[in-house]
């Protein structure tokens, strides 16, 4: 592959991960603004209600029936109450204490506290040298930004339930998986 190509695909996924970072970053910010008019509880709802509905009229409109009665609805709703519900509420709810900047700082746990509970609770995803390579740069990255601080119980509890999922046999594309989520 020539040189310029390698580098307009380089530019591409930085821009990728500016896009994701502004708009991850900057949820927990407009969130702590809010949080302050509504409540976290209301912000949650209107969070998950406002994603939830989104993803329906993407399925809808790619020809996907979001509400079929064969789709496993208990999961779908253990997966929504425990990945979303339940960790939003509780880091929403700590944004009423915390500053925005360190609620997003300890929203990035999530990947490692995942690696660890995927560790357990899966068989193809065991840790191995270069995960713990990983976990240990990603953990000292987060320490590094929040310091002393301890990672929040939400992000522990909403890291399990992606290795949950993969446990679970889920007869729909992942993405009507993950309309079930959000």
């Amino acid at each position: 592959m020539p040189l310029d190509q390698i580098c307009a695909i380089a530019l591409r996924i930085w821009i990728w991960l500016l896009s994701l970072s502004v708009l991850w970053g900057g949820s927990f910010f407009f969130a702590k603004v809010a949080i302050g008019e509504l409540g976290p509880l209301t912000v949650v709802f209107a969070r998950v209600a406002v994603a939830a509905l989104a993803l329906d009229v993407v399925l809808l409109a790619t020809g996907t029936n979001p509400f079929r009665r064969d789709a496993p609805w208990s999961a779908y709703l253990a997966m929504g109450l425990l990945n979303n519900a339940l960790p939003f509420s509780l880091i929403f709810w700590g944004q009423t204490q915390i500053a925005s900047g360190l609620a997003a700082i300890l929203n990035a746990t999530t990947p490692l506290f995942t690696l660890v509970v995927a560790h357990f609770l899966t068989d193809d995803e065991k840790i191995d040298p270069a995960k713990v390579a990983a976990l240990l740069v990603g953990f000292a990255g987060v320490a590094l930004l929040i310091g002393p601080e301890l990672p929040s119980v939400a992000r522990a509890c909403g890291a399990s339930w992606p290795a949950w999922a993969r446990r679970f046999p889920m007869p729909s594309p992942a993405f009507t998986a993950a309309a079930s989520r959000r």
